[in-house]
């Protein structure tokens, strides 16, 4: 029984591991567009505010400019007047 899961096993295994692959991909993708695009970081705000809210926090963005997030918002509020 054991010799038949094999091959099974291996299947799910390099699914799972194509999976996380494409999950840290998209995730370094993500952070870097919104890294350098103030309108990116907006289009999140409306539609996924949560995620910009772990941008805002993660270490990276704390130490290499402060006041990001005001920057961000100063400019959404001109934007609209």
């Amino acid at each position: 029984m054991a010799h038949t899961m094999e091959p099974v096993a291996k299947k799910i295994f390099k699914g799972v591991l194509v999976v996380e692959l494409l999950g840290i991909f998209g995730a370094y993708f993500l952070f870097s567009k919104m890294n350098t695009s103030q309108d990116c970081r907006q289009t999140m705000s409306k539609k996924f505010p949560f995620i910009l809210e772990l941008y805002y926090k993660s270490d990276s963005v704390q130490l290499r400019m402060y006041g990001f997030r005001q920057q961000d918002q100063e400019k959404w509020l001109n934007s609209k007047n």
